[in-house]
């Protein structure tokens, strides 16, 4: 396995999937990376040699693109701030609801958990 920032990368897959193992760095911002540092986004990482490697890690430290650590700490500075002042989007984080306006009665089954029985349930 390759590393790159500090992360393992599949040798197997072309290098295009390969980028989005560092977190922080999707589908747009891969192909971006490839552009600019002329890999061909076909190639396999295997395939590339250390100098490919460097040339892309270099790339995202010099145009000081937030991935990994940086990026997660960011991330929970913000839900914090968010939570420190007491704002709602703050409050329904804190509370493991939905953030942007969905419902809440019939779905959200992903923010708030599996259903909760209130009760006796009785097999039948």
């Amino acid at each position: 396995m390759a590393r790159l920032l500090g992360v393992d990368i599949p040798n197997r897959k072309k290098i295009a999937y390969s980028l989005r193992y560092v977190y922080g760095i999707g589908p747009t911002r891969a192909h971006k990376i490839l552009e600019e540092t002329g890999i061909d986004p076909d190639k396999r990482t295997q395939e590339l040699s250390e100098q490919d490697l460097s040339l892309i890690s270099n790339y995202i430290i010099d145009n000081k693109v937030m991935v990994e650590g940086d990026l997660r700490r960011q991330i929970t500075n913000n839900l914090k701030r968010l939570q420190s002042i007491r704002s709602y989007r703050g409050l329904r984080h804190q509370r493991g609801l939905p953030v942007r306006g969905q419902r809440t009665i019939t779905n959200a089954r992903t923010r708030k958990g599996g259903r909760k029985t209130v009760g006796v349930v009785r097999k039948s």
